[in-house]
């Protein structure tokens, strides 16, 4: 390519948490970018990729695996006869950075396309979108996934002001009665989220016992907060915080004899729990985590192939969030290119990657497709839905009837109305 003209499974609430320490984080780290190329078979078509990640800073604890879904993505690409190159930019979580990263890519790198799997993406997005560059990478971080058509998310175009019946339906199958919701006070992408996961278990006939969407970033000081819930007499409990803060009302919960039929997070599926050492899954008993496609615990043709291309490059053990969005980035990448043309331009790809409204993620999303072109209705990932898995013991569990579990988007109903 030469025309260097030119992303509860809801990843804004997935990441919300690091978006929220990037506006805390003052941090000064230079770029770090590291070249590298494809292993694996002769491939047809080179391709040069400029990669938008946090591997440092606090969104690092997030994102920085992505780098390890992508490499494994490019062992697929290079099956379907794409050589992935791929020059490394390191954000730090820091927003100046971020940006000179990206302006990198385009003045010195001469990449042909952004893989954005970041908390800062939406800091770059505009030079980028100047600039003509294709980005693929996951909707995390802000609006610009929905505006910008040079930009695809391998979740969707997320509106976080929008309802899907997702969450509630979860609820009430678990048998809740009165749901606890807490969020962070002046991060609309966990704020937002937290009511409208009040309205979808509304919508469920859950009662909401108790909303919070005013805790400060990464508190653990959560005592009135439990103590409240307590009195409110709930049963359920979903957060859209971190696990820090999560993990510290559900212990506080238990201590006070609150029996939870079901406790839901947004963050710590897989590698990244079990990464957290022994007191984070003493925590996590008997807790539900989201995903946003198969988790490897279905043993699918999917995530058999998955696990396969993460061992190839020597991964192995659990796969993290980060892993699977990396993976999937490299996945719609080439589903773009495959309709880009002989000799792809970063025009046609964008093109290419336009027409797109049926993307699989490589049979990770099972027999749900994702149109990653709608801008409008995606609430939840692909058909607003959410892969489940329970923690027992030093596993996860796939849950009967979530995996996955969807939802209608909620018609007349926002978090601002």
């Amino acid at each position: 390519m030469h025309d260097r003209r030119r992303s509860i499974g809801r990843a804004a609430v997935l990441t919300a948490a690091a978006l929220a320490l990037t506006a805390a984080c003052g941090g000064s780290s230079k770029p770090s970018v590291n070249a590298s190329a494809s292993a694996g078979q002769t491939a047809k078509e080179t391709v040069k990729v400029g990669i938008l990640t946090d591997m440092t800073g606090p969104a690092s604890s997030v994102n920085k695996t992505s780098l390890d879904g992508m490499k494994a993505g490019i062992r697929y690409a290079s099956r379907e006869g794409y050589d992935i190159k791929y020059v490394l930019g390191d954000t730090a979580t820091n927003p100046t950075t971020a940006l000179s990263v990206a302006q990198k890519f385009v003045t010195q790198d001469h990449v042909d396309a952004v893989l954005a799997n970041s908390s800062l993406t939406f800091l770059a997005s505009n030079y980028l979108t100047a600039h003509n560059v294709p980005v693929i990478g996951i909707a995390e971080d802000g609006p610009e996934w929905i505006t910008a058509k040079n930009m695809f998310s391998v979740v969707g175009a997320l509106h976080t002001d929008k309802v899907a019946a997702t969450q509630g339906e979860f609820f009430k199958k678990e048998g809740v009665t009165s749901l606890g919701i807490v969020g962070y006070v002046g991060f609309p992408a966990s704020t937002n989220v937290a009511k409208a996961d009040a309205i979808s278990a509304e919508a469920a006939g859950v009662k909401v016992g108790y909303l919070n969407a005013t805790l400060p970033l990464g508190t653990t000081d959560v005592g009135p907060v439990v103590l409240a819930m307590k009195n409110a007499g709930i049963d359920g409990f979903v957060g859209t915080v971190t696990s820090d803060t999560a993990f510290a009302i559900i212990t506080g919960l238990r201590q006070q004899g609150v029996n939870l039929k079901a406790a839901l997070l947004a963050t710590g599926y897989g590698g990244d729990l079990l990464a957290a050492g022994p007191g984070a899954t003493a925590a996590a008993q008997n807790v539900f985590f989201v995903s946003s496609a198969e988790p490897v615990e279905m043993q699918t043709a999917a995530t058999k192939q998955f696990v396969s291309d993460l061992a190839g490059t020597g991964m192995t053990g659990a796969p993290t969030f980060g892993m699977y969005n990396g993976y999937l980035t490299v996945g719609m990448l080439v589903e773009g290119l495959r309709g880009a043309g002989a000799k792809p331009t970063s025009a046609s790809l964008i093109a290419s990657l336009a027409k797109i409204h049926d993307f699989t993620g490589m049979g990770l999303y099972g027999t749900h497709k994702l149109d990653p072109n709608d801008r409008e209705n995606i609430v939840n990932g692909v058909d607003n839905c959410i892969w489940v898995t329970q923690f027992r013991g030093s596993t996860f569990h796939p849950v009967d009837g979530a995996t996955p579990i969807c939802g209608a988007t909620l018609a007349g109903k926002s978090v601002t109305s």
